[in-house]
């Protein structure tokens, strides 16, 4: 297994390993929880990591991640519909809905 992913923020621990888990890559994550022993351990031995099951898939999720982080610092974008300002990693308005 090799790590592929750690980030402090959960929730694009759990995209990355989502948006794998939809081309077929098995993943597991790890340090799930352990964001309460930060203070007793260093906060970065606290973030949740993604490991890749299956190492010969390593290029294709490397790529597939890469992708995702290109795509989320990207501009940011004003909904037709509401005129709403999103972050680029939003797909759809967050306020109303609306697709990009």
């Amino acid at each position: 297994m090799k790590l592929i992913y750690t980030h402090e923020n959960k929730l694009l621990v759990e995209n990355a390993r989502n948006l794998l888990q939809m081309e077929g890559i098995e993943t597991v994550m790890k340090n799930e929880f352990s964001s309460g022993a930060a203070g007793d351990l260093a906060p970065l031995d606290t973030w949740p990591e993604l490991w890749l099951v299956d190492d010969t898939q390593l290029a294709v999720a490397k790529t597939l991640i890469e992708n995702m982080e290109e795509q989320a610092n990207g501009p940011d974008w004003r909904c037709n519909n509401c005129q709403e300002i999103n972050g680029a990693a939003f797909e759809v308005c967050w306020s109303c809905g609306n697709p990009a």
